[in-house]
């Protein structure tokens, strides 16, 4: 996938300028596909030359004029035929697992605070999940196409979030186990303790 598809996509919901398209990919779509303004600002331009959105300039009085972008019927065909690919699932690059790899290798103490830090991380993201989930979607079901691809990606979103700290205290609990230095006590309300 390339930020321009993204972008289309999310073109797909309403005409929007490139702030407002920033602030989705800080709200919504860079839950799952980073980008910053400045990378979106650019692609916009590559979209526009190939003709797959335009721009309308809306005049503002006493600030700077804005564009609006909406998808071209070539932008919609280029969207599909994108979409109709098969997907390439991702690739997974993370320092954190080369280090458990070379664990016999390395010092214990630096590992068990990034685990703790990545624990309490992904419990944040877990909880952001579940309030965006109840806030949409507050009897779990969807209306429309639109709806239900945001339901499903909010699920898919909170199972990982909740797999990955599930992992983290895995790690935590097998790592004090090898160091001597007590067990890490699951924690409530995203609160960390050791026990040692």
């Amino acid at each position: 996938m390339a930020l321009g598809d993204a972008i289309l996509a999310c073109l797909t919901e309403r005409p929007m300028t490139g702030y407002e398209l920033a602030k989705t990919f800080d709200s919504s779509i860079g839950f799952f596909w980073k980008a910053d303004h400045q990378q979106i600002y650019r692609e916009l331009s590559k979209l526009r030359d190939r003709g797959y959105i335009q721009g309308r300039e809306v005049v503002q009085t006493g600030k700077p004029n804005k564009l609006i972008y909406t998808l071209t019927p070539e932008g919609r065909t280029a969207l599909r035929h994108w979409a109709a690919r098969p997907s390439t699932p991702p690739s997974i690059k993370d320092d954190l697992l080369v280090r458990l790899h070379a664990l016999d290798s390395i010092d214990i103490g630096p590992i068990r605070t990034d685990l703790m830090d990545r624990l309490e991380h992904h419990r944040d993201r877990h909880a952001n999940y579940e309030r965006i989930l109840k806030k949409r979607f507050p009897d779990g079901t969807a209306e429309g196409r639109l709806d239900l691809g945001n339901l499903l990606l909010l699920k898919l979103g909170a199972r990982h979030e909740q797999m990955v700290a599930d992992f983290c205290e895995e790690a935590l609990e097998a790592l004090s186990a090898i160091s001597g230095k007590g067990t890490v006590v699951p924690l409530e309300d995203g609160k960390r303790e050791g026990k040692g």
